[in-house]
């Protein structure tokens, strides 16, 4: 019997670059200028309210983007100007939180700057806006992801993307980088019923063992990736001044 399917399900499809060495550092490149515009855009809010009363929000900085990449066209210019704006989504979102739990009479917790690996991710809100999935179809046995400022990235694709590709971010964990599509219109298949019941009981020497007796091992993730995730000792160094070592200050 073969299962019937379901429109209108959104998933995720993580991928492994391959990005050369160049590429790699391009990557680390944008993920630090990104960094550097959350905490220049959180230190113009801050500094606005504190001295002049004034609450900055996410349409009065996204406008000022057109200007800093003028003055900065080495740097935070050769970016694509919509992971920019997600960037700064990514703090408002962080300042609509805090004013929430403020509300509620919870612990605030006012958004705090991003040090270096505390800011991990860069998002393009949309495929073929300064990025672009499957940018090479005509390769025979190679996907690529096109993204502007760094070129078109080898994918280690394991598995097809189903659905459609809205939203394209790369990630940093330790010293590799992941590709994580967000997909729209995914065909949830469900699958036809049994009728087999099972227990499990979650246990410390295995992980579960169901009520038929068989033990499912605990795969310890963190052990085993304990050696990946570490980072090297001066693996990303500070950036000195000059073309795009910094990001320009906000006007208040």
């Amino acid at each position: 019997m073969r299962g019937t399917w379901e429109v209108g399900v959104r998933r995720s499809f993580t991928f492994l670059l391959r990005p050369t060495e160049k590429q790699g550092a391009s990557l680390a490149a944008c993920l630090e200028d990104h960094r550097q515009l959350y905490n220049a855009a959180l230190e113009h809010r801050r500094t606005a309210y504190r001295e002049a009363g004034v609450t900055v929000r996410y349409g009065d900085q996204s406008a000022e983007l057109k200007d800093i990449r003028a003055d900065d066209p080495a740097g935070q210019g050769r970016w694509s100007f919509s992971s920019q704006q997600a960037t700064l989504r990514r703090l408002d979102k962080a300042f609509r939180a805090f004013f929430t739990r403020v509300r509620e009479g919870r612990t605030p917790g006012f958004p705090r700057f991003k040090g270096r690996g505390w800011f991990d991710t860069v998002t393009w809100p949309k495929d073929g806006d300064g990025c672009r999935w499957d940018s090479q179809p005509e390769h025979p046995t190679v996907t690529f992801v096109r993204l502007q400022g760094i070129g078109h990235v080898r994918v280690h694709q394991h598995r097809p993307v189903r659905g459609r590709v809205k939203t394209i971010s790369v990630k940093r964990e330790g010293t590799r980088w992941y590709v994580i599509l967000s997909c729209d219109d995914v065909l949830a298949e469900t699958l036809p019923a049994t009728g087999a019941v099972v227990g499990v009981d979650m246990g410390v020497a295995s992980l579960v063992t169901t009520s038929d007796g068989d033990p499912l091992a605990n795969p310890r993730h963190l052990k085993a990736s304990a050696g990946r995730l570490a980072r090297p000792s001066g693996l990303w160094p500070e950036r000195s001044g000059g073309p795009g070592g910094g990001v320009r200050r906000w006007r208040g």
